[in-house]
């Protein structure tokens, strides 16, 4: 007896895998595009933009005094402490002088690279909603991420792998989990696919048990000629279509994920500059690196989370609320060699002339320090009134310094940028215009920015 369609599906490559893995083609730019391709970096619990980008003097002389302001400023915790300086120097970097403190020494050699926004704002000053906000533009999850977005606007130019891979911090998923790269409301295929370390880096892409080589072909060969009766049976319905290109993509990526994952041949000293021999580097130089190699195989757009679970002790994130020197000197010296190699690498290859890298976090921290009373604490609270992040190569103005908090960091002064405007940059970056990229949903013609959103143009080469 034949065996029905179920039973040779059950056989072969597992269903998860193949529903998260179907390409779309995409569709044609808007105009010319700056960038290819993306990666971001991601860096969850709120990095300090005045211990790292935002230099602000005026709060180095402050230090130890009160706000000075008779209303209670709106934070997390509402622990008001005095004003509390920089635990870190700022030096002016390169021949362009951009200021960049030596929390990230590594990357300070690369300034003459980086676009820094030190005018950014958000909607949510708690790490969940922000951290969806960052991604999706909106505050509740079911809404899809950018990297979505881009996989439905401009599909993979490989057809052998995803338009959109998250690469999570080894030490846990940040808050919210999938719901950071969910495909929301749009198909599917357009879900980020999660590369983790290891011999399986997609997970259900294998069996659980080895096929022997013979049975496997005859398997598939079996499947496909059920697949097509049933299709034509049903008159070349759309989704089983669909179902079956699934399934041909993920044949081909059983070749393609460990070949593109296998790190073994790249150069020592390549692996060496990305930290590969540091346990403190090793994770995220391993996962810039694959980046840049997943990039150069035709993927769209990649993630790579700094950062786990907010919740613990001590704090595997960038949530710095007990010690800042402590909490961001641990962070960055996980990602500050590997992020200036991954720059230093994609322009060695003459790869930043078309790709843009995007460094975020979901909101800065507070001038004073989070404490009670007239006490000058260690520690910071959450500041979603300003705040910094960066981009660098395709189409972006180097070693410059856009918009400005006031004098003392808190507050966004001058040119703010809110994230409509980020992702709205980032689209047109890519040859998108942010405002024809939509898709109808319950009655609605969505966007990623919503109804709001202006190109950022002073950050453009």
């Amino acid at each position: 007896m034949l065996p029905t369609r179920r039973d040779v599906l059950r056989s072969t490559l597992p269903l998860g895998a193949m529903a998260a893995l179907h390409q779309f083609a995409g569709a044609k730019p808007d105009h010319a595009p700056k960038a290819k391709r993306a990666i971001q970096i991601s860096l969850v619990g709120g990095m300090s933009h005045i211990d790292s980008f935002d230099h602000r003097p005026e709060l180095t002389k402050r230090h130890g005094k009160p706000l000075g302001n008779d209303t209670k400023p709106d934070v997390f915790f509402g622990q008001v402490g005095l004003l509390r300086k920089p635990d870190w120097e700022f030096k002016q970097r390169g021949k362009s002088g951009l200021w960049v403190s030596e929390l990230f020494p590594r990357i300070a050699t690369v300034a003459d690279e980086l676009t820094v926004i030190n005018s950014m704002t958000a909607d949510s000053a708690n790490h969940t909603p922000a951290l969806f906000v960052q991604n999706s533009g909106f505050q509740f999850n079911g809404y899809p991420a950018l990297g979505s977005w881009l996989s439905y606007g401009l599909g993979s130019e490989a057809d052998d792998l995803p338009a959109f891979v998250v690469l999570p911090d080894g030490r846990g998923e940040a808050n919210g989990a999938a719901s950071n790269w969910s495909n929301g409301f749009l198909p599917a295929q357009h879900q980020g696919v999660v590369f983790r370390g290891g011999d399986s880096p997609v997970r259900d892409l294998f069996p659980e048990k080895a096929i022997p080589a013979g049975e496997e072909k005859d398997s598939r060969a079996t499947l496909e000629k059920l697949n097509q009766m049933h299709l034509e049976r049903s008159g070349s319905e759309g989704a089983l279509a669909a179902r079956m290109q699934s399934y041909a993509l993920a044949a081909k990526m059983q070749l393609a994920v460990p070949a593109v994952a296998d790190l073994s041949k790249e150069p020592a000293k390549l692996k060496t500059q990305y930290g590969f021999d540091d346990p403190k580097t090793a994770d995220c130089g391993k996962r810039c690196l694959l980046a840049r190699r997943l990039l150069e195989k035709g993927v769209r757009f990649v993630q790579v989370y700094s950062g786990g679970p907010i919740a613990g002790s001590p704090r595997m994130s960038w949530d710095a609320h007990e010690n800042v020197k402590e909490n961001h000197g641990a962070e960055a010296a996980r990602i500050d060699q590997p992020i200036a190699a991954l720059l230093q690498d994609l322009k060695q290859k003459d790869m930043l002339k078309d790709t843009l890298v995007i460094f975020t976090t979901e909101f800065g921290r507070t001038p004073f320090a989070q404490s009670a009373g007239n006490v000058v604490g260690t520690g910071r609270d959450h500041n979603k009134y300003g705040f910094s992040c960066w981009l660098a190569g395709a189409g972006c103005k180097p070693g410059v310094a856009f918009g400005a908090t006031d004098e003392i960091g808190w507050k966004v002064a001058e040119h703010p940028v809110a994230w409509y405007d980020f992702h709205a940059t980032v689209l047109h970056l890519l040859g998108i215009d942010h405002e024809k990229l939509t898709y109808y949903h319950n009655g609605i013609k969505r966007r990623l920015t919503n109804v709001h959103g202006e190109v950022v143009k002073g950050v453009l080469s």
